[in-house]
């Protein structure tokens, strides 16, 4: 399957402003490009790549005074398959654990899990270990919140989010991801594309789109609590402790957001490469 994505996403900035981006997919599918992935800018102001510690692709740049947008437009090959389901992955000890997924159990920002660890043991103290498990916390993540874009909250943690029952993907993700890690699970928070495909066309304007992995069986696996059904079509841009580490935009200094567009659709044609 052949998948068209890519944004067109410009800000204000009233003094010149230094900016990071992440808005590259991640570096192990760039041999699924069919077509360049070209961050161009509508200034022409120079990009500067370099890859962080959770090997992230960002993006450098000094935004001159005035609009500046950012696009990208491309083609990418996908299997075109529904996220692989396993219930048989079993659940590693912690002992057991690989050093570098240790940090996807700690708490962080968003994923506040001295507020939900007793809340946790509650809940899913007795279910299956593996991935019958983090399912469980899926589909309570997934019934606990009531998905609303106009009560969005930038600032708003997993244990908010159990509390207040609404937000949207990331709040979903969040809350999941803080009661795997309450129950010994490394998550990881993952943003990226998400299209309507294979589905009826979801309401309101297509958004990048937050999941999580958990790792089960020595790999990671995806897992949607706001959807909570296998996707077609996920393209990961970046991983992450929570949100914090993937914003696709950060600015030091002032920046308005003035639009912000995205698409991602099943492309029908085949063109060269």
């Amino acid at each position: 399957m052949l998948i068209r994505v890519g944004f067109d996403i410009a800000y204000d900035c009233p003094t010149s402003t230094p900016m990071m981006l992440m808005l590259s997919i991640r570096p192990e599918l760039n041999d699924r490009l069919v077509t360049p992935q070209a961050i161009t800018t509508s200034t022409g102001a120079p990009l500067h790549s370099f890859c962080d510690d959770f090997g992230n692709i960002c993006s450098r740049i000094t935004a001159p005074p005035g609009e500046i947008a950012f696009r990208a437009d491309f083609i990418i090959e996908n299997s075109g398959e529904p996220d692989p389901v396993a219930l048989d992955a079993q659940q590693h000890a912690v002992e057991d654990l690989p050093d570098h997924v240790l940090t996807y159990l700690l708490g962080s920002r968003y994923c506040d899990t001295q507020h939900l660890v007793d809340l946790a043991w509650a809940e899913f103290g007795a279910t299956p270990l593996g991935w019958r498990r983090v399912q469980a916390i899926v589909d309570y993540a997934h019934q606990r919140i009531r998905f609303d874009y106009q009560n969005a909250r930038p600032t708003r943690t997993g244990s908010e989010a159990h509390q207040e029952q609404v937000g949207v993907c990331r709040d979903f993700a969040h809350l999941a991801i803080t009661l795997c890690r309450c129950m010994n699970i490394p998550a990881r928070y993952c943003t990226g594309y998400l299209g309507d495909i294979g589905i009826d066309p979801l309401p309101g304007p297509m958004d990048f789109s937050a999941w999580f992995e958990a790792f089960l069986d020595g790999r990671w696996w995806t897992f949607d609590a706001r959807h909570n059904r296998p996707r077609i079509g996920r393209i990961p841009m970046a991983y992450g402790r929570d949100a914090v580490d993937v914003a696709i935009a950060t600015t030091y200094g002032p920046a308005v957001l003035t639009r912000f567009d995205v698409i991602a659709e099943e492309y029908a044609g085949a063109p060269a490469r």
